[in-house]
């Protein structure tokens, strides 16, 4: 049974430019309670601050035209795909995986996360194009510790409510006993990163617990194990927007993978915030 009383709220979605501040307090305001962890996506702020790269506009490399056609299409749709225990519409994407997008895509996660990165299958080092339009994706926060801060001073001065700041992202943490791991860069203490897609294959392949990935904390100390149940518990009720992968989303609306504009994206309910209260 959770100890835990969750509230989802329901916004717009964040364009880029967006002023998620004013967004955050309009959402919680007469709902937040002194002690509330106030979890935000961390993609959701990204896209918000422009934190965004149109890749439509990047030159790939030999190396990421090379990752794009045979790593992509043969490493993970024949071989680590199915160790990983991909479902079979998914193993199917990548093996037709778009050569020439795609490539473009490689190029900035090899500029932006690096090699081990690079060969993720997807989020590489948290570089993420789902639930954004056309071609482009959004990039990790390097400042999440000081705007998860800032977010919780404009609450305590502006609501007059004392509470906890949680940014988390959706890319996994895996736990085996007291270690925890993720591919994800810089996740919150006591989750250790390393090894790029090895240590997300890792995960998979043993089967290990799988949780959303706390990115920074404000306002109190929390232990990995706390802090890891709280971002999963939001990450359930967010839900997934337009879709979990770009796929997903271009298949939602009908079009090909860059057809997705910020009109439809605006159609869909969007839960970039989630409350989350223990209960007394």
């Amino acid at each position: 049974m959770s100890r835990y009383i969750v509230c989802a709220t329901t916004t717009k979605y964040w364009r880029p430019g967006k002023n998620y501040l004013e967004e955050i307090i309009k959402s919680v305001g007469g709902k937040v309670a002194d002690g509330d962890f106030v979890v935000v996506s961390e993609k959701a702020i990204s896209v918000a601050s422009n934190n965004i790269i149109d890749e439509a506009n990047v030159m790939p490399n030999l190396s990421a035209r090379l990752i794009a056609k045979y790593w992509m299409r043969i490493g993970w749709g024949y071989i680590l795909g199915p160790i990983c225990y991909f479902r079979e519409r998914l193993l199917r994407y990548l093996r037709e995986y778009p050569i020439k997008s795609g490539s473009r895509h490689k190029m900035v996660a090899l500029q932006n996360a690096g090699f081990l990165q690079a060969l993720m299958f997807g989020s590489e080092g948290g570089i993420d194009g789902s639930n954004l339009a056309y071609s482009y994706v959004s990039l990790p926060l390097e400042n999440a510790r000081e705007v998860a801060l800032k977010i919780r001073q404009e609450i305590e001065s502006r609501l007059q409510k004392k509470v906890f700041v949680v940014i988390a992202d959706t890319d996994k943490t895996y736990s085996f006993r007291n270690f925890h791991f993720t591919p994800r860069p810089k996740p919150v203490e006591e989750i250790h990163s390393f090894g790029g897609f090895i240590s997300y294959v890792i995960g998979r392949m043993l089967k290990l617990k799988k949780r959303a990935t706390p990115i920074a904390v404000a306002g109190c100390k929390l232990y990995a194990e706390e802090a890891l149940e709280i971002a999963e518990i939001a990450n359930r009720v967010r839900g997934s927007g337009a879709g979990r992968t770009v796929w997903d989303m271009a298949e939602r609306f009908n079009v090909k993978l860059t057809g997705v504009s910020w009109e439809m994206l605006e159609t869909v309910k969007h839960k970039p915030i989630i409350l989350v209260r223990k209960k007394r």
